[in-house]
């Protein structure tokens, strides 16, 4: 992210164990108080006078990473580990290498984490599936990523939320007339806002009713549109403490309630959570406007910042409540979001991703928690996730092109299908019955054996149609239409009705052989006939047969007797393309000469359709 996010993520002043002198003590002070931008000027004129060390490069190498350059990051770990140095930047390192999809390398720094401190979850992970990116990277999508209008070209845009009038907001530093924040180099954050319909936003506006010279959002807002919650600068607020030492102001980021009367954001609250020595950020409002979901490193956490959440009543809060290690670790967690139907969105640099912040999902109902995956992460920071369930459409920022933007996501419409293969007839359930799946054209997208429990399970997308398509020998082929309206977890039967072929002394009896009008080639229908007669034939393995085709009586008796052989030919084809000896088939075609039924001249459609038929007379037993 840009650097000015330094301050939204709460990052901690840390003790790395310096080894300051009076060479650094100028970066030094500009590291301690997060001005992580003059800090690397200063220590960068150390390696110019060749007055660097392995301290050095690593004061370099955290400035870039907390300022989120990991090209130049990399650049300076690199050198700072030709020492020994403590466990966390081991990890930093892996991190950033992760960022430019140096994912073996990264690995490498991950072991030596790993070896340094064992026992912390991130290391558990790592050693206990060091390679997990080909698994991750084929997970199926849950969304579609869309790039957005609204982004401005070199300002940081994030924090989107829509609310369900269709106001669209976000916190973005592009108001470039604005102070800018000497720590960072960066304008302050504004709260702007937006229409959003049938695809288009108006052109942003400043919400001048809540933005102060300082940093203000991003924001949260109530089902109804009327109440937000926001984040805002301690600055703001007066609330600060003074850090003598530096001569500098402290402002920690608080959370803030507005109300919106006769169409203005008013009646601006402090919550009682907010305090001088730490933060309290990114807020997300559930449904029933009753728990608040924020970003917080205050004392009882996990990691660096962790996700807390607080009842409210009207205008009173309950304690803070942290989420607990399920969700939180010794990494960075932040920008939650709440979902109408208790899904939990939040960003993390504490799990394995992809690089950087990637984003992640937890179901309450389960307990369930997952990256979301491509296309929503990439190598770099994905934050900021949101959903609009009435309006079907989410956002998240990503700094993928170098500059946090906004982007739009539509979810992938996946369903669940368990089918299950039986005996039509008995009712058992059938092991080893292929169950194919096919688009609506019957392209062939995958076929599966039926397990010990006569099932098979496909993930479908539930906007396409499909078809489904079940064998096993000795049984007739059964197909099922699958809509375009299935959704969620669903279970299909398929019976498989027993092959029972009639066979006399003189012929073997099948269902009729129907070919497309004017035409010869087999169709689907009369191959599952023919197969019938394929295990008919490989059963009896001295039996021939003559196959008789007949036409009904339309068109001129020359017409329908070449038709007829070609007809009768084809079907010989067939069976001999199923391993059937063609020494053992022969074929005639009779046109209409031999009708089952004589109508002509007036034969209705029931007729016509009873004459054309195929016989199969047995030559030899």
């Amino acid at each position: 992210m840009k650097n000015y996010l330094i301050l939204l993520q709460f990052l901690l002043l840390i003790n790395f164990g310096f080894s300051q002198n009076k060479q650094t003590e100028k970066a030094d002070k500009y590291f301690e108080t997060y001005q992580y931008i003059s800090a690397i000027e200063e220590y960068l004129k150390l390696t110019e006078s060749k007055k660097v060390d392995k301290y050095v490069c690593k004061q370099l190498a955290d400035s870039y990473y907390n300022v989120y350059n990991t090209f130049e990051a990399v650049k300076w770990y690199t050198k700072a580990v030709e020492g020994s140095q403590d466990a966390e930047l081991y990890y930093r390192f892996a991190q950033s290498l992760k960022s430019l999809g140096k994912y073996q390398e990264a690995n490498k720094q991950m072991d030596k984490f790993s070896v340094l401190k064992p026992n912390d979850q991130r290391a558990i992970e790592h050693l206990q599936n060091p390679n997990y990116i080909p698994s991750l990277a084929d997970k199926a999508k849950l969304f579609d990523v869309f790039e957005t209008k609204i982004n401005s070209k070199e300002q940081s845009d994030f924090g989107a939320i829509l609310s369900n009038d269709d106001v669209f907001y976000f916190t973005s530093t592009r108001n470039t007339g604005n102070k800018t924040d000497k720590w960072v180099n960066q304008p302050y954050l504004d709260i702007y806002f937006s229409s959003f319909k049938n695809d288009i936003f108006t052109e942003p506006q400043k919400l001048n009713e809540l933005n102060t010279p300082y940093h203000d959002g991003p924001i949260t807002i109530s089902s109804d549109g009327k109440t937000m919650f926001f984040a805002r600068d301690g600055h703001s607020e007066g609330v600060y403490e003074k850090d003598k030492k530096h001569n500098i102001r402290v402002g920690e980021q608080g959370l803030y309630k507005a109300s919106k009367v006769n169409g203005k954001w008013t009646d601006v609250q402090a919550l009682t959570i907010n305090d001088k020595s730490y933060s309290v950020s990114h807020p997300s409002l559930s449904k029933d406007g009753k728990t608040l979901y924020f970003a917080s490193n205050m004392p009882g956490g996990f990691g660096d910042t962790d996700i807390w959440k607080i009842s409210i009543n009207g205008n009173s809060y309950g304690q803070p409540e942290n989420l607990g290690a399920k969700i939180n670790t010794a990494g960075k967690e932040g920008f939650p979001f709440i979902s109408e139907d208790d899904v939990l969105y939040f960003s993390s640099s504490g799990r394995q991703g992809f690089g950087g912040l990637d984003i992640f999902k937890f179901d309450f109902k389960d307990s369930s928690i997952i990256n979301v995956g491509h296309p929503v992460n990439s190598e770099k920071d994905d934050f900021s996730f949101s959903f609009n369930a009435l309006k079907n459409v989410g956002f998240f920022s990503s700094n993928r092109k170098g500059v946090d933007d906004i982007y739009k996501v539509i979810p992938v419409c996946n369903a669940e299908i368990l089918v299950l293969v039986k005996d039509k007839k008995s009712g058992k359930i059938l092991t080893d019955a292929t169950v194919s799946i096919l688009d609506d054209k019957l392209n062939l997208i995958s076929i599966k054996q039926t397990n010990s429990k006569g099932e098979v399970e496909y993930e479908v997308n539930c906007k396409t149609p499909y078809v489904l398509q079940s064998k096993k020998q000795d049984y007739e082929q059964n197909s099922l239409e699958l809509n375009s309206t299935i959704k969620g977890k669903n279970t299909i039967t398929l019976e498989l009705e027993p092959i029972e072929v009639i066979i006399t002394e003189t012929e073997v009896i099948l269902k009729n052989i129907y070919f497309e009008y004017n035409k010869s080639n087999i169709t689907v229908q009369g191959a599952t006939e023919l197969d019938k007669l394929v295990n008919v034939m490989k059963n009896n393995s001295a039996m021939e047969i003559l196959v008789k085709s007949h036409t009904d009586s339309n068109g001129s008796a020359v017409y329908n007797l070449n038709l007829s052989n070609q007809r009768a030919q084809s079907t010989v084809q067939y069976l001999i393309s199923k391993g059937i000896s063609k020494e053992r088939l022969s074929a005639k075609g009779l046109g209409f000469t031999e009708p089952k039924i004589k109508c002509q001249p007036n034969c209705s459609e029931e007729q016509d359709a009873q004459n054309r038929r195929s016989e199969f007379l047995i030559v030899k037993k």
